[in-house]
């Protein structure tokens, strides 16, 4: 792994830091991405202490505009990206604030966990392709609801759980999607579920008991991202580590190819 360069949102908290700290130990050159200067600068002194490389970069991905400058900033500092892990994300919970909404005035949950790795993802896709062979792992949710196309930002019977879930579900139909599109390059494109209640930051805000460790799931995760059996395989959705089928949403062409226009119009993609 000594010369791969790794991105992770999302990762200076959770399962997010325990695979930067995982894949770091294995030699990698891992980018952190997260809010937090003080987490992260502790991530990023335990990495180096320990002979491991990593460079920090703070981007609030509420924020499409701050999405385009994390790429820039990027894109500035590496001419090689070979494993993107979208694992940054707000869960069910949103206290007494209600329905909420991004800097763009988009829906909060549909934009920092779908959108925000979309446009990141589609903005490298030429560093991963050139890096080839890549992995792209978007770590997603068991936790499922289909999109409502006529109502996508939720702004009737809004519930964070349901906004959680169709973000969740948007990024399982775009990895299909990707997969696809993907298929000569030698990038590939998987998803996953890393495990059920985790012990983190996100799990214990929605008042729920974890279930599982911080461990099972970078485990998971770290089964898509480098796990040899992984390789060359794309457009699969994972349940931790078995194969598993996702909503039956995301198994729906015209599902995918209205998501896919209305994501490129949100985030002014051409």
């Amino acid at each position: 792994m000594s010369d791969k360069t790794i991105l992770i949102t999302g990762s200076t908290d959770g399962v997010g830091r325990r695979v930067a700290e995982r894949l770091a130990a294995s030699g990698a050159m891992v980018l952190v991405h997260g809010r937090d200067k003080a987490r992260a600068e502790s991530l990023l002194s335990g990495i180096r202490s320990a002979g491991g490389k990593a460079a920090f970069y703070p981007a609030d991905l509420s924020s499409l505009d701050k999405v385009r400058a994390l790429v820039d900033a990027i894109k500035h500092d590496h001419d090689r990206l070979d494993i993107l892990i979208n694992n940054a994300g707000i869960g069910t919970s949103s206290g007494d604030a209600g329905r909420q909404v991004s800097r763009d005035g988009y829906e909060l949950r549909f934009a920092v966990n779908y959108l925000a790795g979309f446009l990141l993802t589609r903005c490298l896709l030429p560093l991963l392709k050139a890096s080839s062979p890549a992995r792209i792992v978007n770590v997603s949710s068991a936790g499922q609801q289909p999109i409502d196309f006529s109502d996508v930002m939720l702004t009737r019977g809004y519930s964070g759980v349901r906004a959680y879930c169709q973000s969740k579900l948007a990024q399982i139909i775009f990895t299909f999607d990707l997969a696809e599109e993907l298929a000569d390059t030698g990038v590939t494109a998987n998803c996953l579920h890393p495990a059920t209640y985790m012990d983190t930051t996100m799990v214990r805000q929605a008042g729920v008991a974890p279930m599982s460790t911080v461990d099972q799931g970078a485990d998971a995760i770290l089964n898509l991202a480098v796990g040899a059996g992984l390789e060359g395989r794309t457009g699969l959705y994972y349940d931790g580590q078995r194969p598993s089928r996702a909503n039956a949403q995301a198994y729906d062409a015209a599902a995918r190819h209205r998501l896919r226009v209305l994501s490129h119009d949100l985030t002014g993609l051409a």
